[in-house]
């Protein structure tokens, strides 16, 4: 809690009157119970057990917690025992229900200092001055596996930043790699789940990888997060070790309300480095939590510095027309050298959760958090996150889960809204009216963003929309395959690959995903030919997909996906819903700068 609000709730738990017959004296108010217990969080934290009492959930001191109530002393245990059964009930009900991804986490507190202020392109107040500070909490993830799986398996990592401005809080809801396997936000569920355990057998795909291929072989805009995901940013050593990416591309607003697209990276202070194959089966299963939670215990603290790439409008239009590249689609990068990374600050982790649950566990993120000065983009991944991921912590750990100290705002103003009630609503805003009332009305502040200027450029009909494979899909793959990876890099791949389809059942699902790795290159497909000893397609212009539109079909009747006839007409052109000539004429008749 801030030392403003403290003070403000010193102040109202010190004036106000309780409505008690006036000879009682004020230690007995309500007012007086809730600033003795309720006021300060940061004491219970702290408190050893040596300084507490052993009680019941109501307060009642016992003299041993093993202790029992039976009738005689062979005789079966009384139901008046209230000790015992609100011990075995709240047991019950210890578990939460774990996040459908990023399960399995580790996570901590620190800093983040704005060192080259964005002043002159954005308006939050976090990038607003040189030296300017505030708290962070940062969880690190792998992504499929459930709670108690294994840190080192090889997954993407997630890397979520809530940086708690003073005016609100933001959360940087990213990945340890710039893209993602899918464009097409009802795709998600579908993937998460070849990612899990099969509905029959129960083994996950290091078993049994038929569906995790089968996946990837019908959706070929993933090919270049597998490719990352298989070589060797697969398995990064331990959480310190790796850069993260927001992947979506934002808006960031200036004080004038001109707004440009944004990418958002944190690069890690400490290097990278990743684990081999070989090399991961020989650590233990909590390997990236232990890591992280020692370094910071012996003052070892991580950081990242927080860079930014931006791209006025009319460049987005530029890219696409010239060199194909989407700036709405998280399968696609933007070139660092047309858009090098501006550097904003860094944030420091240097303090551990004092209790996981409370602080890690029950940490909630969602993009959909922004502080004025930073918008979403018409990203559709990123569009459908904006409501999953709030949804999901109201379904995981209640309507009030902004409440929690781990999640509230720390603000510089007091905040208030008309949400009330609902489960364990604890900070309910008194008895403040829950309309907007004439008659005791809350304060406004006057709006920083126009959103009409930022998002009215959009005007069109309904339209039902499925993504369309195209040779462009394969440039930054390829680029990877030729330009990043070295002989070494190459030669794990394949044996990561290789080792993997291993598992897979059905060999017309490898031919499949060969044709797809052969778009990217020969050479890599021939490779893994060699590797598993079976012999792919010669690329992807024979085949249909039933996840995605094949652009590169000769016959048209495979062009269509899933076998469907009639195709809606957004869905049959060749531009992928990116920002061609013309997609932001509104932002010109509105005074935007374009260029």
């Amino acid at each position: 809690m801030s030392a403003a609000a403290q003070n403000i709730l010193d102040k109202i738990a010190s004036t106000v009157q309780p409505i008690v017959p006036s000879m009682a004296p004020s230690k007995t108010s309500f007012a007086a119970h809730v600033h003795d217990q309720f006021t300060n969080y940061e004491t219970d934290r702290q408190t050893t057990s040596q300084d507490a009492t052993y009680t019941t959930s109501n307060g009642v001191p016992m003299p041993h917690p093993y202790e029992a109530q039976r009738a005689g002393e062979n005789g079966p245990l009384l139901l008046q025992d209230f000790h015992l059964i609100d011990l075995l009930s709240h047991f019950d009900r210890e578990r939460i229900p774990e996040r459908v991804v990023h399960a399995k986490g580790s996570g901590a507190h620190g800093y983040f200092e704005c060192t080259d202020p964005l002043d002159d392109i954005c308006s939050a107040d976090l990038f607003s001055q040189k030296g300017k500070q505030c708290p962070v909490s940062v969880r690190f993830s792998t992504v499929g596996g459930e709670s108690g799986s294994h840190d080192c398996a090889r997954d993407p990592r997630g890397f979520s930043v809530k940086f708690r401005t003073e005016e609100g809080n933001w959360d940087l809801v990213a990945n340890n790699t710039p893209v993602f396997f899918l464009r097409d936000a009802a795709k998600f569920p579908h993937f998460i789940h070849t990612q899990k355990r099969d509905p029959a057998t129960h083994l996950t795909h290091a078993d049994d990888s038929t569906s995790f291929w089968d996946y990837a072989s019908q959706n070929p805009e993933s090919v270049h997060q597998f490719m990352i995901l298989m070589g060797d940013r697969g398995i990064p050593d331990g959480y310190r070790f790796m850069h993260g990416y927001l992947g979506h591309t934002t808006k960031i607003i200036n004080k004038n309300g001109d707004w440009m697209y944004a990418q958002f990276h944190m690069k890690s202070m400490q290097g990278t480095r990743f684990l081999t194959q070989e090399e991961s089966g020989t650590k233990s299963p909590d390997y990236s939590q232990k890591d992280l939670f020692y370094a910071i215990e012996n003052g070892d603290y991580p950081s990242w510095t927080v860079e930014v790439q931006t791209m006025t409008p009319k460049q987005a239009e530029e890219l696409w027309e010239k060199q194909k590249i989407n700036v709405l689609d998280m399968t696609h990068v933007w070139p660092q050298k047309q858009f090098p990374r501006r550097k904003i600050g860094f944030f420091t982790l240097n303090e551990n959760a004092r209790n996981y649950f409370a602080e890690i566990e029950q940490i909630a993120f969602s993009p959909s958090h922004m502080p004025p000065g930073i918008e979403p983009s018409a990203d559709p991944v990123l569009q459908s996150r904006l409501f999953s991921y709030a949804d999901t912590h109201r379904h995981r750990i209640g309507v009030n889960y902004q409440q929690l100290p781990v999640n509230a705002p720390r603000t510089g103003f007091k905040t208030g809204n008309f949400q009330r009630d609902g489960a364990m609503a604890f900070y309910n805003q008194g008895s403040r009216p829950n309309y907007l009332s004439s008659i005791e009305p809350i304060h406004f502040r006057e709006r920083s963003v126009n959103y009409d200027k930022t998002h009215g450029h959009f005007i069109g009909n309904a339209v039902s929309w499925l993504s369309m494979i195209s040779p462009e899909d394969f440039n930054a793959p390829r680029a990877l395959w030729e330009r990043v990876f070295d002989e070494g890099a190459k030669e794990r791949f394949i044996n990561n690959v290789s080792g993997h389809m291993a598992n897979c059942k059905k060999e017309e699902i490898i031919k499949r995903q060969i044709a797809i790795f052969r778009e990217v290159s020969e050479d890599l497909a021939s490779r893994l030919e060699k590797a598993i000893g079976v012999k792919g397609y010669d690329g992807i212009s024979g085949l249909q997909f039933n996840g995605t539109y094949n652009g590169m079909a000769k016959d048209k009747s495979l062009r269509n996906a899933n076998g469907m006839k009639n195709v809606p007409s957004s869905s049959s052109g060749n531009y992928n819903a990116a920002t061609v000539n013309g997609a932001h004429a509104g932002v010109a008749k509105q005074g935007v700068a374009a260029a």
